[in-house]
């Protein structure tokens, strides 16, 4: 394949193999089915390098956003298949992109001979499927699906020119760690606590993706302790709560697995999202019901300024840092922090207007707040 080399393709292609091969074999001592084809080194490091250097090709003007799904086309439900093959190179996929840049559209790769060829298109992959995704010039993220019932990917790994983030799938393995950052790792089974985690998953992917920026205070259901931390008045308090999303998750299990419940899902995500982009914090309960929005965070009487935060970012070698909550953001990240110190059962969801994405929760562990950045595993 004559396509220069792309450095870190090399680099990541051994531990990648190995995270799948590892998760593939787990995988089939439960028992379970429909599990994607185990990929090689050589073909990793083969994806990542055409996908890099086609990520850097303007199209019309237009840099492609591309995913493309490593499987054989019968693995793929109905896919749209070509008459012929295409060469899988950074000028054919390229030129292909602006047909699959919508979510949920990956073109279909599979080595023939010692070929790796572009088969067609598919919107349904096996579980633990191996997709690289071009999000924008030079960025790419490597994921997989844990199963058809998760609309959010894990991912593996984060490449964006010369850096090289490998997320760290023990961060599940804190003694506090949420639940929220654990499914976001793909770990822990199904219940109803992921299926929680899984919606805030969509929450938070949906905030970062409006890019204004927003705060999303999580509050125990039935309390009103969090209006004490909630300057007066409220500028657009809810009356009754906005209960789309709950009266959607309350839904059997039946109902979930329709194409009309998903996207009735997605809209109501999106509506509760859209509302942090208002200057203040949005307040939702965990059973999914808006309380208010545009709301100004405020000391609560008797307690403490926060003073220090725990900060982590599940990525290989990054190291846990106890610093000034100043030093995460600005006032955004600060009034989210003493939220959540001054309301230790509710959590805090804050995205950057520069993409970055954190989620402020209590440590009983480390009786402080703990600060988990979580945008590596967003995109």
């Amino acid at each position: 394949m004559a396509v220069a080399t792309y450095p870190n393709s090399r680099v990541v292609a051994a531990t990648v193999q190995e995270r799948f091969a590892h998760r593939i074999a787990a995988a089939r001592l439960k028992g379970q089915q429909d599990l994607a084809p185990q990929p090689d080194a050589l073909t990793i490091e083969a994806i990542i390098n055409v996908a890099f250097w086609a990520s850097l090709r303007r199209e019309e003007n237009y840099f492609p956003k591309i995913s493309v799904a490593l499987l054989p086309p019968e693995q793929a439900g109905q896919p749209l298949t070509f008459e012929r093959q295409l060469p899988f190179t950074p000028g054919a996929i390229a030129r292909l992109a602006p047909a699959v840049e919508r979510p949920g559209i990956h073109l279909g790769l599979w080595r023939y001979g010692n070929e790796l060829c572009v088969w067609g298109a598919a919107h349904r992959i096996p579980r633990l499927c191996f997709v690289l995704e071009v999000i924008e010039p030079g960025l790419l993220v490597i994921k997989y699906r844990r199963g058809q019932e998760s609309g959010k990917f894990v991912n593996v790994a984060v490449l964006k020119g010369d850096q090289v983030k490998l997320v760290d799938e023990e961060g599940a393995s804190l003694p506090d760690c949420p639940t929220l950052v654990s499914s976001l790792l793909g770990s822990g089974p199904r219940s109803s606590s992921s299926d929680s985690a899984n919606v805030f998953v969509q929450l938070a992917v949906s905030m970062r993706a409006h890019g204004r920026g927003g705060a999303l205070l999580v509050v125990p259901q039935g309390s009103e302790l969090w209006r004490e931390s909630i300057l007066r008045p409220v500028p657009y308090s809810v009356a009754p709560p906005f209960s789309e999303l709950a009266e959607l998750m309350r839904q059997g299990a039946g109902m979930r697995s329709e194409r009309s419940w998903q996207e009735a899902l997605g809209r109501a995500v999106d509506v509760v999202a859209g509302l942090t982009a208002v200057d203040g914090a949005t307040l939702i309960n965990d059973q999914y019901e808006l309380l208010a929005f545009g709301a100004k965070i405020g000391p609560r009487g008797g307690c403490e300024q926060v003073e220090q935060v725990l900060t982590t970012e599940p990525v290989v070698g990054a190291a846990a840092l106890v610093v000034k909550p100043e030093h995460l953001g600005g006032t955004r990240h600060l009034s989210a922090a003493q939220f959540v110190q001054d309301q230790r059962d509710s959590i805090a969801l804050v995205a950057s207007q520069d993409g970055r994405f954190t989620m402020f929760a209590w440590s009983p562990c480390e009786e402080m707040v703990h600060a988990h950045r979580v945008e590596t595993l967003l995109l």
